[in-house]
């Protein structure tokens, strides 16, 4: 199936609709001031003797932001961001050598040293972010101009690359290139850009070692790699057939398994989508938190071993949550398999969402889930790879909420009808498919689980319509027109109306046909593995897809490392007017005191406990007010 574009998607809630008009509005312009003022917007055009000598990965960050702002354009035109996004596009024009090659730094900087450290450096991770920004770009405006430069560029690759008479048989150390490749075919049909993609997924971790072969070439001993000398940081420690645990940097790992889902898919290779199902296994039953994130170590930004989730020193970098929506989506999209929607609904609704704050400029790097007062979200960083990240999957976060599949009608026409729709994520908006089809969805979701679903088709047609049982749900009635279709209550079979986590209804539509779905959202204790060492005795609060913490300023700045809380008693109330709109939690517990302790560092007395009420707040928004302790998981009272 083919998601829907955002474009097609129109939302009137006070989610998504508020986040993605701050988006437009303050995290856009914010991010595009802040690589202004640092130098990378000029640095096609930098000379020798300038502050701001461009950094190897800088490219990334500008190409990020032109391709949030393309998408920004898309929806809501602005006359100063074209003629922005034209203005860097002419510099990269002007820059660009003969030969097609286009990096600021290597342009500038050490012009002499181009393609000689492919492990370290970023080339080709940098030419993926801008070739994805060009496609966007031309999506948006119709204009080639930046597709045009990009193509050079990847022609430039393209020669230098391969298996042929004398090429390298190189690969970017920071996979990108490989689905933005991807993405140019998928554009164009020129089949070339999907064989170079597919040579770059393919050789990697090959024999002879391409990292050992230019190592030495740079007169450097490959066994001193400072990530160690068998390449798993790199996700090239074998080749990608032969991989079976998700390990190394968590971004570069999710990029390279979402270039290796679209290569399936464009391929009709089953053997290469298993083998992406297998690492997707690990993933979310050894290595993912409960908020979605992922990477549990700052030392090498990604994974250790299974089971190792500490929260406190949580790394959970927000570049890895976005890119783990964009394998799930692909996963989602090849297989129809609702464990990947799952997935990217945790990612949304949490990690993602707590990466930038309410006011849409300031930005979390990574993503603890426990923090005593010291972690706090910050206008800009020095690697700014997550700031337009999170931009640009805002801008076009509609492309996860609807699939389509069709039926070639004419060949002559090349007419399509609908054969399937697929309901992923819930929210109040309007959705407009092509044979003119409308849905709208009505809904306070995820503050609740009830969702009317309004049918408007052209002409009264059959066909199918999927709708996501979410994975956190036990019970769940689905009517149509008032009439109950299915419903599952705890503990009992599916039906066989639920397919693959799919609700499925297959009848003819007629226009004002109503679905209704209420899916109950009771306060759930989580329990973690106890293989899981860091939360063992501890429990986390969640309520439908939304994680929940605690705060010291909800407990007069008590370190809330202390509660304790009971499972019986908690209440869910919605407070339109706090943090932009959320639903909290409240119950019963205790706080251990500190009184009476003095110097004592141990004794024999247990501490005394005392009881309070408890007052949690959806994940994603903490943080909004000021700096204080925070935990998801906490202690839980036996008696």
């Amino acid at each position: 199936m083919n998601p829907l574009p955002f474009t097609h998607i129109t939302f009137n809630d006070s989610l998504w609709r508020s986040r993605i008009e701050t988006n437009r509005t303050q995290t856009i312009p914010h991010i595009y001031e802040q690589c202004k003022q640092t130098g990378r917007i000029d640095a096609w055009k930098w000379n020798q003797g300038e502050p701001n000598t461009p950094h190897v990965f800088w490219d990334s960050d500008v190409a990020k932001w032109m391709e949030a702002a393309s998408y920004s354009l898309i929806t809501t035109y602005q006359l100063q961001l074209d003629q922005q996004l034209d203005d860097i596009i002419s510099m990269m024009s002007e820059a660009q050598m003969k030969d097609g090659y286009l990096n600021s730094h290597y342009l500038h900087v050490e012009p002499e040293n181009r393609w000689t450290n492919l492990r370290d450096k970023h080339e080709m991770y940098c030419a993926g972010h801008l070739l994805e920004a060009a496609v966007a770009h031309h999506q948006a405006t119709g204009k080639e101009s930046m597709l045009n430069v990009l193509k050079r560029y990847v022609n430039h690759i393209d020669s230098q690359f391969g298996r042929g008479e004398g090429k390298r048989r190189g690969y970017c150390g920071h996979e990108e290139i490989e689905l933005a490749l991807i993405k140019l075919f998928r554009l164009t049909k020129e089949k070339r850009y999907l064989n170079l993609a597919q040579y770059f997924i393919e050789e990697r971790g090959t024999q002879p070692h391409y990292y050992d072969l230019e190592a030495r070439a740079r007169g450097e001993d490959p066994s001193k790699y400072y990530f160690g000398g068998d390449y798993t940081y790199l996700q090239a420690h074998r080749p990608v057939r032969e991989q079976t645990e998700v390990a190394g940097h968590a971004v570069r790992a999710m990029y390279l398994y979402s270039a290796m889902t679209d290569l399936a898919r464009e391929t009709n290779d089953e053997s290469l989508l298993d083998v992406c199902k297998k690492l997707w296994r690990h993933l979310v039953s050894k290595r993912l938190y409960i908020t979605g994130g992922l990477g549990s170590s700052s030392s090498n930004e990604g994974f250790t071993s299974d089971y190792d989730l500490p929260d406190e020193s949580a790394y959970a970098e927000t570049c890895a949550g976005i890119g783990l929506i964009f394998w799930a989506s692909r996963m989602l999209n090849a297989t129809g398999d609702s464990q990947y929607a799952d997935v990217i609904e945790r990612v949304l609704y949490n990690n993602v969402l707590s990466s930038v704050s309410l006011d849409g400029k300031l930005f979390a790097y990574v993503n603890p889930l426990a923090s005593n007062g010291d972690h706090k979200r910050e206008t800009w960083y020095s690697c700014a790879c997550c700031p337009p990240n999170i931009a640009r999957l805002l801008a076009s976060v509609g492309n996860y909420f609807y699939s389509q599949t069709h039926s070639q009608t004419s060949e002559v026409s090349k007419t399509s009808e609908v054969l399937s729709v697929w309901i992923h994520l819930y929210a109040q908006s309007e959705a407009r498919f092509e044979n003119g089809l409308m849905i709208k969805q009505t809904t306070n979701y995820p503050h609740d689980g009830l969702i009317t679903i309004t049918m408007t088709p052209p002409t009264p047609a059959r066909f199918k319509i999927h709708l996501r049982r979410p994975a956190w749900c036990e019970s769940f009635v689905a009517s149509v027109n008032g009439i109950v279709e299915t419903s599952e209550v705890a503990h009992t079979a599916k039906t066989s109306e639920v397919l693959s986590g799919y609700i499925v209804i297959d009848r003819e539509w007629q226009a004002g046909d109503t679905i209704t779905l209420n899916f109950e959202m009771p306060i759930r204790f989580v329990y973690a593995n106890p293989n899981a060492r860091q939360m063992i005795g501890r429990v986390a609060l969640q309520r439908g897809p939304v994680v929940y913490c605690v705060e010291g300023v909800d407990h007069d700045g008590l370190d809330v490392s202390r509660l304790v809380i009971k499972e019986n008693g908690w209440e869910a109330e919605h407070r339109a007017t706090v943090l932009g709109g959320v639903t909290v939690l409240k119950g019963k517990g205790g706080a251990i005191s500190p009184n009476g302790w003095g110097d004592d560092l141990y004794r024999f007395a247990s501490p005394r406990i005392d009881p309070i009420t408890i007052t949690a707040v959806p994940y994603s928004v903490w943080g909004n007010r000021g700096a204080g302790s925070m935990r998801v998981w906490l202690q839980r009272s036996y008696g």
